[in-house]
């Protein structure tokens, strides 16, 4: 089963005050290491949502259209996945550096779609989902992930603690020293 690996990074970084995909984590930009953890799971990785990824990472527009938040990204995601016959998407934000390996060994095999309680835009998105995903789209104007994940009756998983997640330099600077 083929899955394509995506970095959500179309988010403005308000809190973070710069762009937070690309800054310094132990000499290497956040969405790098992000690309580094997700690649041996995946076929392939894709940036979606990021206007100037680095050179090594492919881009993928948001859908329908730029600016919806997460869903917009995995949206874009979703319909490149299924255009190259890839049968879905694991997902991972970029201000996620940390992952478990397991994890997302455990999400590459899912066969349904299956979600991170604590960060939902970490999870596993059959490629079928892009026509449902685009009617969601259009008809919430929350566009949450929760709200997807319950829309979807997507599979939960609870970890017994939290994925590291970098919104603020605070945060950067706390995860730089704890290793």
């Amino acid at each position: 089963m083929s899955v394509l690996g995506a970095i959500l990074a179309g988010g403005q970084s308000r809190r973070f005050g710069s762009d937070k995909a690309l800054a310094d984590l132990g000499g290497q930009p956040m969405i790098c290491r992000v690309a580094d953890a997700l690649a041996p799971f995946v076929e392939g990785v894709v940036v979606c949502g990021h206007p100037a990824p680095p050179a090594e990472l492919m881009s993928v527009e948001d859908k329908p259209d730029p600016g919806l938040g997460p869903l917009g990204g995995l949206a874009g995601a979703l319909f490149h996945a299924r255009a190259h016959g890839h049968a879905g998407v694991l997902s991972v934000g970029c201000d996620t550096p940390i992952l478990d390996a397991d994890l997302l060994f455990h999400l590459g095999k899912a066969n349904r779609a299956t979600f991170v309680t604590d960060a939902p835009v970490i999870g596993y998105w059959p490629s079928a989902l892009y026509d449902t995903l685009i009617a969601h789209l259009a008809t919430d104007p929350r566009r949450s992930m929760r709200g997807w994940t319950t829309a979807i009756g997507a599979d939960p998983i609870a970890l017994p603690r939290p994925i590291p997640n970098v919104n603020t330099p605070e945060d950067l600077a706390l995860l730089s020293r704890s290793g």
